[in-house]
């Protein structure tokens, strides 16, 4: 960092300010990446969340019943596509 000679406290302040405007926007930078990282996981977050409950749903008597119901009712639109 270099080092500057001021002839007046007018120009301290000047400095002072200017040093505060640049860390406010460093800080805002840092928050607005840190919320545009948050945006980008959240959405997997609850993918994540749907899928869980999804499995802990078919896991019961219901998804027993679906595991057995999806596949007869796949073939029969399949067969009735052909016309069989």
């Amino acid at each position: 960092m270099q080092t500057n000679k001021y002839s007046s406290f007018a120009e301290i302040e000047l400095d002072l300010q200017i040093l505060k405007i640049e860390r406010e926007i460093h800080y805002q930078k840092i928050v607005l990446s840190i919320d545009k990282t948050k945006e980008s996981i959240l959405p997997f977050r609850k993918v994540n969340k749907i899928l869980e409950s999804v499995s802990n749903f078919s896991s019961g008597m219901y998804g027993t019943i679906l595991k057995t119901l999806i596949p007869i009712a796949i073939n029969w639109y399949i067969k009735r596509k052909r016309g069989d």
